[in-house]
């Protein structure tokens, strides 16, 4: 267990971790178990190496970057350049930011859980309850009410009297709910400019019968042209940052 919180702190602040731990070696290796302890360790490996697996997933569904890489794809689909921005530049530019809205969540798991706990101030359950507080009180600060209600009223228990009373179970798809709803109410702004183009440029193709002319080959570099004027990025980056304050 001392592994796996190193580890799921560790993706967060790789860093600090990697300057405060003089990390080992590790050698794997497949024999034949002698002892049921050896047997016990192989799966607890196992298990280690399972939770390993979705801790990215975890990581990335608990902070800012569901709704930030969901308007960044909207805003490529608007404007109809198919594959430009890449689905690299789209999620490279979505962690970056990501890491840009968190910075403040991270440090204070920093300077309240990962830090004491590496100078043996605290325990683990106290740093891993510090950290899952921070991250509880972000998560809180962007999630809806009536998305909470819907999981509290699914699971059928008892309305909850104050914020600790709710589960994290109930939490995380909570804000999940959350993000995708804002995401997509962002996206529908997005597509709005584009589609009024869209639809120009189809009623003046069609009043020249040029009906077999595809309107988005004459749409787009009015689209990109609207995008450079108005200075696009800067817009939707800037509105994407202001959201989560």
């Amino acid at each position: 267990m001392r592994l796996l919180f190193l580890i799921f702190l560790g993706i967060l602040l790789l860093p600090d971790v990697v300057q405060a731990v003089n990390l080992p070696t590790l050698s794997l290796g497949i024999k034949d178990a002698a002892t049921p302890q050896e047997v016990s360790t192989a799966l607890q490996v196992l298990f280690v190496l399972t939770i390993l697996s979705i801790a990215p997933a975890i990581l990335l569904m608990t902070t800012a970057f569901t709704r930030i890489v969901i308007v960044l794809g909207f805003v490529r689909q608007a404007m109809g350049t198919q594959n430009m921005p890449p689905n690299q530049i789209i999620v490279g530019l979505s962690l970056f930011l990501t890491f840009f809205v968190m910075s403040p969540v991270f440090n204070q798991i920093n300077t309240s859980a990962l830090q004491p706990y590496l100078e043996e101030q605290i325990t683990q359950k106290e740093a891993l309850d510090n950290a899952m507080g921070t991250m509880r009180e972000f998560m809180f600060s962007q999630v809806q009410e009536n998305e909470l209600q819907l999981l509290i009223d699914i699971t059928k228990k008892e309305q909850p009297a104050d914020r600790k009373d709710i589960s994290t179970t109930i939490l995380i798809p909570a804000f999940m709910l959350s993000e995708l709803k804002l995401a997509f109410q962002m996206g529908f702004m997005i597509y709005v400019p584009f589609l009024v183009i869209d639809m120009i440029v189809a009623s003046v193709l069609m009043s020249m019968g040029m009906m077999m002319l595809p309107p988005i080959v004459i749409s787009l570099p009015f689209k990109l042209l609207l995008f450079v004027l108005v200075d696009g990025w800067h817009l939707v980056v800037g509105s994407l940052m202001k959201s989560f304050g």
